[in-house]
């Protein structure tokens, strides 16, 4: 029997290849009938959680649009994560789509995502059986695109937290997907290094192409603290992870460090392959919450299109 993941697929390639209205998908004009203004939840399969999927006022899906991927924190839910991230008011000013799946493994009173290998919140390592998140979010972003709803050069994905290191995980193995990474209070660059665990291990994330690379933190975060610790996943600094992200994207000029408002600072890192910059906004005082402001990750996201070429899961 097909999986989730692929009956997703099918169901959205079906329903675009038929001009079903009522189902969804692309009518034989080209125009996205899959979805209306608003938040529409377009169910993968029986059984399964639908994916929630917000397009902006004013669209009549007459165009594919840009893409962003929001990704909840652990024990969160996608449809939480939109209302407190504010990105769908975000995505009615500046005309993009947000996708706001759930993860694929149950906890607490939401869900967690499968980062192969690495412990979730409980502690416990997902198992053989769990859902294969990357393929499930890459799955979901072919239907988008096959529909005519999504534009395939524009895809950006974002995330809070657990999110966020999933964010950075989909940077890692499927950057092909994505034109830009977004990832708050979460920025990672593989695991943590055993005999050094102050280090990100470079075997463990090493992406076949640039991604250009935003990070949002706040330096009172006692969760995923910015100067390391934490839990075992955690460990090294977000100045280690950036570090490392601007060796996997070749960028060769001096890291610059300057205050964008008087309570948030950027440190950067630019002339990268690709023009994949790396930059990293702190917040001043700011915890483990969505310290983004939005106009400011929109405007980074929307500088960078991805060459499409063929993916490598």
């Amino acid at each position: 029997m097909p999986t989730p993941s692929i009956m997703f697929r099918l169901l959205l390639i079906i329903a675009a290849c038929a001009g079903m209205t009522a189902a969804g998908g692309a009518t034989a004009e080209g125009r996205c009938a899959l979805l209306s203004p608003g938040d529409s939840r377009v169910s993968a399969a029986a059984g399964q959680a639908p994916v929630g999927i917000h397009a902006p006022a004013g669209w009549d899906g007459d165009r594919p649009l840009p893409l962003v991927v929001l990704l909840h924190g652990s024990t969160g839910t996608g449809a939480e994560m939109l209302r407190s991230s504010g990105l769908a008011a975000t995505a009615d000013r500046h005309g993009f789509l947000v996708a706001y799946p759930d993860g694929g493994i149950r906890s607490g009173s939401g869900f967690v995502w499968n980062i192969p290998g690495v412990p979730t919140v409980d502690g416990s390592v997902p198992g053989p059986y769990a859902r294969d998140d990357v393929a499930f979010i890459g799955d979901m972003i072919d239907g988008l695109v096959a529909a005519g709803c999504a534009d395939g050069s524009r895809v950006y994905a974002t995330g809070l937290s657990g999110g966020g290191r999933m964010t950075s995980w989909l940077g890692c193995v499927v950057p092909g997907r994505f034109a830009a990474i977004a990832p708050v209070v979460g920025l990672r660059a593989g695991n943590p290094l055993a005999a050094a665990p102050d280090r990100p291990d470079p075997r463990t994330c090493r992406p076949a192409r640039p991604i250009a690379v935003i990070a949002f933190a706040g330096d009172a975060d006692t969760t995923n603290p910015i100067t390391g610790g934490g839990a075992p996943y955690w460990r090294y600094t977000m100045h280690a992870a950036e570090q490392r992200w601007a060796a996997i994207n070749g960028c060769t000029a001096a890291p610059t460090t300057r205050w964008i408002t008087p309570g948030v600072y950027e440190e950067r890192y630019a002339d990268c392959r690709d023009g994949a910059d790396v930059a990293a906004r702190i917040a001043v005082g700011q915890g483990h919450s969505w310290v983004v402001d939005n106009d400011a990750l929109w405007q980074f996201l929307s500088r960078h299109r991805r060459e499409i070429r063929p993916v490598r899961q």
